[in-house]
């Protein structure tokens, strides 16, 4: 047991010193905010513990030299007057108060040996943030309407999207942002129309063809791109992606029949162990010996497979209705085949196995019609399906 308390303590004392290492190897890399999260993640368990005071002199170590380098670089794209740095300036006055803000809670935080208190020098970042995210916010809007105003491509309303997008998430309510986020991803969007052709002979059920078109329970997760199985006058599309199916080979129904005969020796009674006098053999305790009689029994097994399976055969294609061309296309196969097996028997069916037995409680059922056997080959167009639509890159 000693034995066992000696060595989780020896364990808990090398994670502490490989937390501690790794610590200041980050803030002796640069990689002060590491650093930062390394110490507070300790300290947040217990400020206190004796073992956590080098993550406070660390943190105290850290802090300081982030604070110092952030400005200075801050300071440099302020001075540099390029419009392209106002997001990396508003971050950096963000990150500055996240980080006071995810220490103050600890404070104060003791140094024993040194009979004083960590030193965090805190700033008010707050008119710098705002002052910041203004210039931003501006630069921004102003960008994304420029976006749209020279678009040429559909790629130009996306880039204003994001730049909308963003802004909506530092500054809501900035102008209307909102509509114009709209209005670009709007114009985004790449359209496709999709179709369903069916080139056989066989009926593609009404219900399985709504469920391949339905491109919702597909959970595709492309931001800029719209499938419309029922093509709206007012859209202007970009795409149209045709399912075709070209075959539906649908087999006959077919009932196999094999006969199996099983034999067995079982019990049939017995007779008395008779001497060669003709007298009954005892046994040591005088009870009468007794011979067990055996009779050969036997069974006709009869085990019926019932069979029908169809094939569909298609392809999915994707076209480009602005420069009339064909981008892509798919084979797209599923084969379905329907089984059941049941038996029947003649004789007794004691000679039977278990296996045997238990089809013997199966009984014939109808084949499903045509129409079934399609539908029940859609779940793996339908898998198929989702994945060349998931697979798909339009541009």
């Amino acid at each position: 047991m000693k034995k066992v308390l000696l060595f989780s303590v020896v364990f808990a004392f090398l994670i502490a010193c490989g937390g501690v290492k790794k610590t200041q190897e980050a803030i002796n890399t640069g990689n002060y905010y590491s650093a930062i999260n390394k110490a507070l993640k300790n300290l947040s368990d217990n400020k206190t513990k004796k073992g956590h005071q080098p993550y406070v002199l660390l943190l105290e170590e850290a802090f300081i030299k982030n604070a110092d380098r952030e400005t200075q670089r801050i300071s440099f794209l302020q001075e540099d007057g390029n419009p392209a740095n106002y997001e990396a300036i508003y971050n950096g006055y963000t990150n500055l108060k996240s980080i006071q803000e995810r220490i103050s809670p600890l404070l104060p935080l003791p140094i024993f040996d040194e009979n004083r208190n960590a030193q965090f020098s805190f700033k008010d970042y707050n008119g710098k943030i705002i002052s910041s995210k203004n210039q931003l916010s501006d630069y921004l809007y102003q960008n994304g309407v420029t976006l749209m105003n020279d678009a040429i491509e559909k790629h130009h309303f996306r880039k204003a999207y994001q730049d909308f997008k963003y802004l909506n998430e530092i500054n809501p309510g900035y102008k209307d942002t909102r509509q114009k986020m709209e209005e670009a991803y709007r114009k985004g969007l790449d359209y496709v129309k999709v179709d369903m052709i069916n080139d056989t002979e066989q009926i593609i059920p009404e219900r399985l063809q709504e469920e391949l078109l339905n491109f919702n329970t597909y959970g595709l997760d492309n931001l800029w791109t719209e499938y419309h199985t029922s093509p709206l006058n007012e859209i202007d599309y970009d795409y149209a992606m045709k399912v075709a199916f070209r075959e539906i080979n649908i087999s006959p129904e077919h009932i196999k029949e094999i006969q199996i005969i099983k034999e067995k020796e079982v019990k049939d009674g017995f007779s008395y162990a008779l001497d060669e006098n003709g007298n009954v053999v005892r046994d040591s305790l005088g009870n009468d010996v007794k011979i067990d009689k055996f009779k050969t029994i036997r069974c006709d097994f009869y085990r019926f497979e019932q069979s029908k399976s169809v094939q569909v055969v298609g392809q999915v294609s994707f076209t480009d209705l602005r420069s009339k061309q064909q981008l892509n296309s798919y084979p797209l196969s599923s084969e379905f085949i329907f089984e059941h097996i049941y038996a029947s028997h003649s004789g007794d069916k004691r000679a039977l196995e278990n296996v045997q037995l238990s089809l013997l409680k199966e009984i014939k059922v109808p084949f499903p019609s045509n129409e079934q056997m399609v539908y029940d080959a859609g779940e793996d167009l339908k898998s198929k399906l989702k994945r060349i639509v998931k697979g798909h890159q339009f541009n």
